[in-house]
């Protein structure tokens, strides 16, 4: 992984950026790093194309790329993608979230609320559960399956501060309040869980800590950030 890599995700996707520091294994960090530029990639994709035509056309790049990889193929010239091909390698990562992440990005060129609350809870799956999931195989090759609550408290969080910026993708039914509700009630369920992860896991998981913080309404400052999430890993908890 290039220092460029790694400064680029620091700058676009700073929380997951700060829980990897605590990373020991200088490979297993990289692999990590690459599943977040990938996911920031596609975010990007999304946020700076002016026509959704233009995004869906640079998505498939993606997808099709991703696709190169789980077939064996070498990468694309892109260095997200050959630090992907090397994290997919190394860790003979699962092809389903992947490709559910990669697909979850067409899911975020539509700005309308969705249907219902299991279609919410699919794309949360596939967004950032499938991120979650494919970053403790890497860490620790453990199951995420019990943290899957504590992913959609991540993406719920995401969505909140979406609707803040004036897209509202929250089911109609959805009381104003009844996202960050559901999300602390979400992260709630899995304080055990995540407590009971190996030591190496528990980076993939730190940044929730501060899901509360987010849910107040506020950004937390650089140094409360690094405070909060320092003293989770310390601790074992979030």
């Amino acid at each position: 992984m290039s220092d460029d890599l790694d400064a680029a995700l620091r700058r676009a996707d700073p929380d997951r950026w700060l829980s990897s520091r605590f990373i020991s294994d200088a490979s297993k960090r990289a692999d990590v790093i690459a599943i977040y530029a990938f996911n920031q990639e596609l975010a990007r994709t999304v946020v700076g194309a002016r026509e959704p035509m233009v995004a869906e056309i640079r998505l498939t790049w993606w997808r099709e790329g991703l696709d190169e990889l789980l077939a064996g193929k070498p990468p694309r010239g892109d260095p997200v993608m050959q630090a992907l091909a090397q994290a997919i390698q190394r860790n003979n990562l699962a092809a389903a979230p992947l490709e559910a992440l990669a697909e979850s990005s067409f899911d975020d060129l539509d700005t309308e609320p969705f249907a219902d609350d299991m279609a919410l809870v699919r794309y949360l799956d596939a967004s950032s559960g499938a991120i979650l999931a494919l970053a403790c195989a890497i860490t620790a090759g453990v199951d995420a399956g019990p943290l899957r609550p504590a992913a959609h408290a991540w993406g719920l969080v995401g969505l909140v501060r979406r609707r803040a910026a004036g897209v509202d993708r929250f089911p109609s039914s959805w009381s104003p309040d009844e996202a960050a509700a559901r999300a602390r009630q979400a992260l709630a369920a899995t304080r055990a869980p995540i407590s009971a992860l190996p030591v190496e896991a528990f980076p993939a998981v730190a940044h929730l800590t501060l899901v509360a913080g987010y849910l107040s309404g506020r950004e937390p400052s650089e140094l409360e950030k690094r405070a909060r999430v320092t003293g989770a890993v310390l601790r074992g908890r979030v």
